[in-house]
Order: structure tokens, then sequence, then C-alpha cells
């Protein structure tokens, strides 16, 4: 992939951080200025590598979608800098149009796209007339790669939310930036869909060597595709690393929570379970197996059908367990249980 200018050319001032990460965030904070003014995003650092795909997660209002537009230069921080292959990513003051070249970004709600232009049109529409027949091979191309080849005679208007996100991913990504900024891509697209337009990302991604960064509210949604997390709180950032890592050992019981709808328990509680702990403990609810015993101590109060499983809350005095029932077999409420619980995690951090 053809490799951006600097951002020199904007701040001339600036020297490049030849160590740095591919896109590289340090004491980042934005301050929203009104009659009272909101912090957005607070003291934040981090890294993100080259040719992976990084979703930023958190409950709504956590900063999410202001960090990912720092990071494209649509905001101007407060103090801190994001640097993109060691330079200083332009903002507002340094450029009229502000995003950085090399970046794309896919925001909410389809805003880029014509809605009443054909598919084949709005993705045209971003390359120059110069070269009829590079034009033409082009957005075939990449109306392929997004499997829409079939809807480029359709108006925008007349497509599914999935098949528009589509369109506003191929329409980003026919000028082959090296970055491309996604925010809450999967919102509006169906979740049956949503599963085979990741897979399509992460095979672009895996062709082209794109480097992808997305925010989701729903981390569920992006467990299977994402490379790298970033769990934000409270325009902090709490959490960063591996998927896998952050469900199974998290350091913080939100990201517990986030990932994987946790148990969170106080040491007063644990010990309830015989777990002796100064601190507070996660158990996820596939970690938690009960058999039904007329001298079970704890009481099955609640059965939530979710398809292939059921979730099902048990009691025991100051103590309610939610747990995972897979196979499902016939419990019902009122039942006495005995429970197990195959793992916990420690937390240093709430």
């Amino acid at each position: 992939m053809e490799q951006k200018s600097s951002s020199c050319q904007y701040n001339p001032s600036d020297t490049q951080k030849i160590d740095a990460p591919y896109i590289f965030g340090e004491k980042l904070s934005l301050i929203f200025e009104s009659k009272q003014d909101v912090l957005a995003i607070d003291s934040v650092s981090f890294g993100i590598q080259q040719g992976k795909i990084t979703a930023i997660v958190g409950e709504s209002g956590s900063g999410k979608s202001t960090l990912l537009k720092l990071i494209y230069g649509l905001l101007e921080p407060t103090a801190g800098e994001v640097r993109y292959q060691g330079w200083r990513v332009p903002t507002r003051k340094d450029k009229l149009i502000p995003g950085h070249e090399a970046m794309k970004l896919v925001s909410q709600g389809f805003d880029d796209l014509n809605l009443y232009a054909k598919v084949w049109d709005n993705v045209a529409s971003q390359l120059p007339n110069t070269d009829i027949y590079r034009k033409e091979s082009k957005t075939k191309e990449i109306l392929q790669k997004l499997k829409i080849e079939h809807l480029g005679q359709q108006r925008v208007a007349d497509l599914s939310g999935g098949e528009k996100q589509r369109v506003a991913i191929a329409r980003a990504l026919i000028n082959e930036p090296e970055v491309l900024l996604m925010d809450e891509p999967f919102n509006q697209v169906d979740a049956a869909f949503r599963d085979a337009l990741q897979q399509d990302i992460k095979q672009i991604v895996l062709e082209t060597g794109l480097t992808i960064l997305l925010v989701s509210h729903d981390p569920t949604e992006v467990l299977a595709m994402a490379d790298e997390l970033i769990v934000m709180k409270n325009a902090k950032i709490i959490e960063q690393g591996n998927p896998e890592k952050l469900y199974y050992k998290p350091s913080n019981s939100y990201t517990a929570q986030l990932l994987a709808k946790s148990n969170i328990l106080s040491s007063q509680q644990a010990m309830l379970l015989g777990i002796r702990t100064d601190h507070s403990i996660g158990i996820h609810q596939e970690d938690i197996s009960f058999t039904l015993s007329q001298t079970g101590d704890f009481e099955i109060i609640d059965i939530r059908f979710r398809g292939f499983y059921k979730e099902v809350v048990l009691s025991k005095s100051q103590l309610t367990l939610h747990a995972l029932l897979h196979p499902v077999t016939n419990v019902q409420i009122g039942n006495r249980a005995t429970v197990h619980i195959i793992r916990h995690i420690n937390f240093e951090h709430h």
C-alpha cells in the first residue's frame, strides 16, 4: 500500500518520533468548554499496531467516538498529542479541511452517502475522471471485495442497513487509505449479516495490510474480529490488550462486566462461596455450575431464555449469581440448588 505524505507539511516545527507505535497517543485530554466544562478525554495514552484491527469499547458516553475523532484530527486536543508514523496528526488549526490524508472515517448514520444516487456512482465519485479505465476497474474491484457488485445500479436509499454500511466502507476504501476509522459500524446491521461483514473486513485487512480502528458500545459484536481492544470508562482508558486475555484475565471489574457480563462480588460476598480474598472478584456466568438439590443453599429466582442457553439467577441471603445453563435442562423457579465455582478472577481495581 502506497504511503501517504507525512504531516510535517502542516507542522513545520514537528520532528518524527522514530520509536513510537504506528498510531500513538500520549497524555491526551480534551475538554469541551461550555457553561460547565466537560472532560471528554482524560489523559489517555495508547499505542495501535499497523495492519491490525483495534476496537475501542465501553459503555455509552465513555469517550470512544471522541477519541476516534482526535486520532483522525477532527478535534483539537486540550493537552497531549496523537502521532501517526511518528508525526503529529494535524488538526483544525493546522489545515483547512480536517482529517488525516492517510485515513478515512466512516461515521455513524451514513452521512457521506448520497442516498438518491446509485451505489456505483457513490463509490466511483471518489476517483477523478483523468483515467476512466482505472476508475471503472477500481470501482468494480472494491464493489466485488465488499460483495455489493450486484447492487451497483440500485439507489442507496433502497438498500438495507447492512448493504448501506458496505457501500460506505467501499467508498472509504477506494482511495486506498492506510487507516480506516469506523464509528459504530455494526449499529445498523442485522445480527444475521454482521458476522459476514466482519469476516469480509478481516479478509481485506489480510489482503491489503490496512489498519482498522473501530468503536463499539457492544464488545460482544467485535470480540471475534478485533486483534486488540481498548477499554474506556468515564473518559479514561482502563485496559488495552488482546481480546482473549482481557476476557479471561481482566484486571478491572468493569472490563469483566463489559466483555463477559461477569458476576462481580465483594470480598464479603466471596466468603459466602468459601473464597477468601481481600479484593473484589469476578465469576463469569459459564464458570458457575449447579446441581438441583432439596438441601441446596441457593434458590433459583429467575430463568431467562437466551436461545441455545438459559441464564439462571440463583440467590442466597445477600448474594445473587447469574449462571449459564447449557445444554438446556428442565429447571424451574423455586428449585433449590448447590453451586460450584469453577474459576474466579481477583481484581485489584474496581
